[in-house]
Parts: structure tokens; sequence; C-alpha cells
């Protein structure tokens, strides 16, 4: 049983929770002005509690042989969920983590630390002017999980953007990004035009709930560019 008590901490764009789960020993949920926003377990990194989480933690898996090492950029950090994730299943990524809440990620840190040698990097700084000063052709995989309320903000939606994230992945690199859209889905169709002229490959997954219409939801966009003959590293 957990017998951690909760900790609230005003930061920078509102009120962060995080309380522990008493049904597993290490196990937090971060909420910020009430909304949940990652859920991790200490002692158990792999575990991945919420239904976003596990889909883009199985493309994660597969996006290269099992174990290997990736060089992974994040932007967006919250409790570091994937990140994690990523540093248990493939030791020795190298991974940096942008988050714009320079309050959330020092109540994180503060909290729930990363281990020594666990190679994730953290990062205060907006998305969009990181990703513009990344080298080029220098991430395996690029992560975007960056919301401001239930939007994606509009300078991480654009094509200017889009064309930012293609020239700091290598040549057979995959972008993700985690959506939100309900029918008749003009955003995630806008997203889905932009990026189809700079990928190879698109991937749309989904609840097929949110697809048909019945509630807003996230919608977990998979793209992936591939090279003749490339692979991933």
């Amino acid at each position: 049983m957990n017998d951690a008590i909760p900790v609230t901490c005003a930061v920078d764009y509102g009120t962060a929770k995080l309380m522990p789960d008493i049904d597993r020993k290490r196990a937090w949920l971060l909420t910020v002005d009430g909304a949940p926003q990652s859920y991790v377990d200490l002692d158990e990194p792999e575990h991945l509690e919420f239904e976003y989480a596990r889909r883009l933690g199985h493309v994660l898996d597969t996006v290269a042989e099992a174990g290997r090492a990736l060089d992974v950029l994040h932007l967006g950090g919250g409790a570091l969920t994937l990140p994690r994730y990523l540093a248990a299943t493939r030791p020795g990524s190298r991974q940096d983590v942008v988050e714009a809440d320079r309050g959330l990620l020092e109540l994180v840190v503060e909290h729930l630390p990363v281990p020594d040698g666990a190679g994730i990097r953290l990062h205060a700084g907006d998305a969009r002017a990181w990703l513009e000063s990344a080298p080029d052709d220098s991430a395996d995989v690029l992560v975007t999980d960056v919301f401001g309320g239930s939007r994606v903000p509009a300078h991480l939606a654009s094509v200017g953007y889009a064309r930012q994230a293609e020239r700091v992945l290598r040549r057979s690199g995959v972008y993700l990004a985690n959506l939100a859209d309900a029918a008749p889905f003009a955003f995630l169709r806008s997203q889905l035009a932009t990026y189809a002229t700079l990928f190879e490959e698109l991937v749309l997954i989904a609840e097929p709930g949110v697809l048909r219409g019945r509630r807003f939801g996230n919608q977990y966009q998979f793209l992936e560019q591939r090279g003749v003959g490339g692979e991933l590293g």
C-alpha cells in the first residue's frame, strides 16, 4: 500500500497535484487544474496506466528491434511517463525532454526523480523553439504530447512545425503525436494533410468510439519517414 500523501503546487500554467495510488506502492497520478495528465510507477516504469500511453508505448516497442537503444526527443514532459518507459525497455537510449512549464518540471524532479544513469535530459523551454534549434538528422523518434487546455497549441500544428520535425528526424525516423479532436475532425484532417506532404507513411490509431464521432478524445498519429533501405539509428 502507498502511504505517501498528496502534493499540491502552483506551477507556471495552473495548479499541479501529485496523488499516490493506494494500490501500488510508489505509483502517482499527476493532475493539472484537476485534469489527469500523467501516471507513473517508480518501481515499475514499464506499467502504462493510461490507454493513450499504452498505445504510444506499443508503437515505441515496434519502431526497432526489441531492446535497441534510440535517440528520442520528447516535446512535452508531464511526469515523464514515456521517457521512463523507454529507459526501462530500451536501456542506453539518449532522451531529451522539453517541458514549457518549469514549475511542473521542478515538481516532478523533486518528488518523482529519474534514476541516475537513465539517459534522460530535462529542459525547460518552448517546444517549437527547441525543435528549431535541434540539429538535423539527430533523432530516431520525435514524440509530441503538448496541450494548451484540451487543444494542441497552434504553433505546434503548422506546416512550418512539421517541416522542422521532418528535418530533425533521421532518414528512417518516426514521428509520434498525441492529438485530440471530435467529429467532423477538421483539426485531425488538417494535420494528416499537412504531414502527408512530408512523410511517406501515415498511421492513425484511435479508440473506435472517438472515430465514430461519439465523443471528443485523443487521436494517436503515427507518422513514419522511411528511406530506401534505411534503418533506425
